[in-house]
């Protein structure tokens, strides 16, 4: 009776599991069991246009891949592009280039790209730039969490790539969740530019 009861439960939550995310595009790609280690956004856009209820990550401190401190304060000013990534992810490989040519283009009119990587060691993001020619800087969050943690809550980074464009006062004005679309990331970051 014991055992019947168990496997009763047992079928049960996974029922009710597989009911949950049935709909749920980041459960089915963890689902899928494809071992791709990360699980993709869909480049889905989520943009804070009221600008008065936009909300601050909580304060943050960490290490470039360069060994530079470099905390959340240090950016109010600037219209900030944080991209969670990592070197093993092929989204994020493949938008590093586009996000490269933003820095760039931007980097005279308050603009700063700064890479959030969340597995690597600095050897492994310091040679991924030198290897693709990217020169915005990497942030290492994979021993602390800390930049991912400042934003847990507000709009989270729960696939990678991740893309957060923060407002001149480090406010949260838009998300994109997966490989950006250089012109849709372009027309977010004019819009804090010439806000």
């Amino acid at each position: 009776m014991k055992r019947l009861v168990a496997v009763a439960l047992v079928l049960g939550s996974a029922l009710s599991l597989s009911a949950c995310s049935s709909n749920d595009p980041l459960a089915n790609q963890f689902k899928q069991g494809d071992n791709k280690n990360y699980i993709a956004g869909d480049g889905s856009v989520t943009e804070f246009s009221n600008v008065a209820s936009r909300k601050s990550g909580a304060a943050w401190s960490s290490k470039t891949a360069s060994g530079q401190n470099l905390r959340s304060s240090d950016l109010l000013g600037k219209v900030v592009v944080l991209n969670f990534w990592y070197a093993g992810c092929a989204p994020c490989r493949a938008e590093t280039p586009e996000l490269d040519k933003l820095a760039n283009k931007y980097a005279g009119k308050g603009v700063v790209v700064i890479g959030v990587d969340l597995r690597d060691t600095p050897e492994t993001a310091l040679a991924f730039n030198r290897t693709h020619k990217i020169g915005y800087q990497s942030v290492m969050d994979n021993a602390t969490g800390d930049v991912v943690l400042a934003y847990t809550g507000i709009v989270t980074p729960d696939a990678v790539p991740t893309t957060l464009v923060l407002d001149k006062e480090g406010r949260v004005a838009s998300r994109v969740i997966g490989r950006i679309v250089p012109d849709i990331l372009e027309t977010l970051i004019k819009s804090e530019v010439n806000r």
